[in-house]
């Protein structure tokens, strides 16, 4: 890779020199710091007790890789110093949940919606296997998380640039995403890839991302149905390591939001010094 090619900004750093903030650079420290105890994040628990999900190459619902998980991120959040990061735990059948935790999410008013699912494939991909004596489906074809926003969300280049923060995160911790959504062989499960470096494909069509008014992102942790990564993901080794991924990336976010904010108060006041200075009298008019 050339050093023009390095230093070329991407997508997002193009998007933050329009808006006149400085694009984040990983180990630098930021200029602005959150305020953390006052950052709200939700951490929602994909999917429902009565509409599991789908299922993992050993029978193991996905909806129970998913609450072990948002669970690890919320300790390691609250641990970190975000004391209003939210579980979000929802119960009924498929749309009914849906519907119910856009509600809940939105009442909150957070900074931040994070939505945690695990993946499977195509049922023209799997193949049949037994487990401890019982009959299961697995493919071994496709590996690797993803992250999904919606152009639809209302704060939708904000959830691009937190996606494209944790996608960095969890890159530097050796964790690669899939490739395959770009994919013709998925169909109508093809999706757009908005970020070739951090893996951050476009989903409109999730009511998580498209009904909340805050920015959100959907992590899809891992290929359930593969076997191998299967016992990986359901180990406390990988729970820690991807929470420690999202702790560091919202913290990231939170820090970029809080030099927005402080750019636009202190375009405010200067709007309002030049206003005042306007109105002032002349000599010749007194």
């Amino acid at each position: 890779m050339s050093s023009d090619q390095y230093h070329r900004p991407t997508a997002i750093g193009l998007f933050l020199l329009m808006i006149g903030l400085p694009q984040p650079t990983l180990g630098q420290a930021p200029a602005t710091d959150c305020n953390r105890a006052a950052f709200r994040a939700i951490i929602d628990v994909g999917h429902t007790l009565e509409d599991p999900g789908a299922t993992s190459a050993r029978g193991v619902k996905e909806y129970q890789f998913n609450l072990d998980l948002s669970r690890a991120i919320e300790q390691k959040m609250a641990a970190a110093g975000f004391s209003r990061t939210v579980l979000l735990v929802t119960s009924g059948p498929a749309m009914k949940g849906l519907m119910e935790r856009v509600r809940n999410a939105n009442a909150m008013q957070a900074d931040l919606f994070l939505s945690i699912h695990h993946d499977s494939v195509p049922e023209q991909f799997q193949e049949n296997w037994d487990f401890q004596g019982k009959p299961n489906k697995y493919s071994d074809r496709f590996t690797g998380h993803s992250l999904f926003v919606s152009t639809d969300n209302p704060q939708f280049q904000a959830s691009l640039l937190f996606g494209t923060f944790l996608g960095k995160e969890l890159r530097n911790r050796e964790l690669k995403y899939t490739p395959h959504y770009t994919e013709a062989i998925m169909g109508s499960r093809r999706r757009e890839l908005l970020d070739a470096e951090t893996g951050v494909y476009r989903y409109d069509q999730l009511i998580v991302l498209r009904q909340t008014t805050m920015p959100a992102v959907l992590l899809e942790g891992g290929m359930i149905v593969n076997r191998q990564d299967e016992m990986v993901l359901a180990s406390p080794e990988r729970l820690q390591i991807v929470a420690a991924a999202v702790t560091d990336a919202v913290d990231k976010f939170c820090d970029w939001r809080a030099a927005k904010k402080a750019k636009l108060l202190a375009q405010a006041k200067r709007a309002k010094k030049a206003a005042k200075e306007i109105s002032k009298p002349t000599s010749a008019a007194r």
